[in-house]
């Protein structure tokens, strides 16, 4: 990712620090009192390298875009040249923040339906968390099932917080559109689908699992994870009958890589 003139970013402090797993961990950073995004938008984060230059990558924030901070959500890659040493950071350490939020994986880009699905791999499920921190979100759709798929138990992070959400005052009315189904691929675990989100989708086993049926007139989708869940779910949809959102002709899914 080319790295932004340095007049447009700035320097944040992290506040927080949350490990999930050995692999997996979530960061707040102080924000810029002028720094917008809307749900679903990503941020640039860099970091410095030994060589004096810097690496960027694109994170979702997983924080309300009102909250005084910003969240993110990341997965450690073994040498990875950004997470491994995001990873080494603390309290107090700080990370680079491009001056503008940017991204199109947003709830506004699906046209009115009766059911919102959010499917989800590993820290994919980051954009979510902020996207259901909208009132309107909760107020426009009669089901809301958020689906978080991974391969250990260990790995479904923000479980506590994802249950938590339903009783949030500015939407506790509409607490219960919200469902919630935890797939873990790898292990056997009581009460959790173990397959991948295509083919939960093609065998109808995550339309049963949500109560829910899947039509071209009620139901819309938001994808993000790892890029072959991302294709391979997007294909699935499209033999079902749905057709990707566009600007010049709405349809019935958007879809972003998680990385």
């Amino acid at each position: 990712m080319a790295a932004p003139a340095a007049e447009k970013y700035t320097a944040q402090t992290i506040l927080s620090l949350q490990h999930w797993s050995d692999k997996l961990f979530s960061f707040r950073l102080s924000r810029p009192e002028s720094w917008r995004f809307v749900p679903g938008q990503f941020a640039r984060l860099g970091l410095p390298l030994e060589n004096g230059g810097m690496v960027w990558r694109a994170y979702s924030m997983t924080s309300a875009s009102w909250d005084e901070h910003l969240e993110f959500f990341s997965i450690v890659v073994p040498d990875g040249l950004f997470t491994s040493r995001l990873a080494r950071l603390q309290v107090g350490d700080t990370v680079l923040l491009d001056n503008k939020a940017n991204g199109f994986f947003t709830v506004d880009r699906l046209p009115d339906g009766e059911e919102l699905w959010l499917l989800a791999t590993g820290t994919g499920l980051a954009p979510y968390l902020s996207i259901l921190q909208q009132p309107e979100v909760w107020q426009r759709f009669a089901h809301i099932v958020l689906v978080h798929c991974v391969r250990e138990v260990s790995e479904l992070a923000y479980r506590s917080e994802i249950d938590a959400l339903r009783q949030h005052p500015l939407w506790a009315e509409w607490g219960d559109r919200l469902h919630y189904v935890p797939v873990v691929t790898r292990q056997a675990e009581p009460g959790m689908l173990q397959q991948r989100i295509p083919a939960l989708l093609a065998s109808g086993a995550l339309a049963e699992a949500a109560g829910l049926p899947l039509t071209v007139e009620r139901s819309r989708f938001m994808i993000c994870g790892n890029p072959a869940m991302v294709e391979d779910t997007h294909r699935q949809l499209m033999k079902m009958g749905f057709r990707l959102s566009r600007l010049s002709a709405p349809g019935h899914l958007v879809l972003e890589n998680g990385w």
